[in-house]
């Protein structure tokens, strides 16, 4: 574990603060969601591989007649093709509840991210507002003034979507 002197008091705070809710999330989350994550957790694991090897290898060894001490119940395999699709059509089933839980949940991130940048940006304007000011108070000139000047004014975010569609679009 790395350590925590390493960070400040305000992003020990925030990873504390992302920590609890989202274990908040997670207790707020319906059983069957949470259902549908512990198997999903289960089927992407190597015991998972290990169990379903063991079990389909000795179904398959055991109906080829290889073991003398078990008859064959399934010869022609048509029972283990059924469960391994039925199998497949829950598991499948399973991992798009998780998917659809984990999207929603980076959803909800994406948009914290697009707040916290939209607020982060309006703050720098204004920094860049304060300090153009205090220079010209100072009577400092800048080289790059009309940057200075594209830089002060603020950021439209549904501009900025409306340009990002147009290059899409051509």
């Amino acid at each position: 574990m790395s350590d925590d002197r390493s960070l400040n008091s305000a992003l020990r705070r925030n990873i504390d603060a992302l920590r609890r809710r989202r274990a908040e999330e997670e207790a707020k989350a319906k059983f069957e969601e949470r259902l549908a994550s512990a198997i999903t957790r289960f089927t992407g694991s190597l015991i998972f591989v290990y169990v379903h090897a063991a079990i389909y290898g000795f179904w398959i060894v055991a109906n080829l007649g290889w073991i003398q001490v078990v008859r064959p119940w399934d010869p022609t395999f048509v029972i283990l093709a059924m469960i391994a699709s039925v199998e497949a059509i829950f598991l499948s089933t399973f991992i798009l509840i998780t998917q659809n839980r984990m999207a929603s949940a980076a959803d909800r991130r994406a948009e914290l991210d697009l707040q916290v940048s939209l607020l982060a940006e309006a703050e720098i304007t204004k920094l860049v507002e304060l300090v153009s000011m205090i220079a010209e108070r100072m009577d400092l000139s800048t080289a790059e003034q009309h940057e200075i000047e594209e830089m002060k004014q603020r950021v439209a975010p549904e501009a900025v979507l409306d340009a990002i569609e147009e290059t899409e679009l051509s």
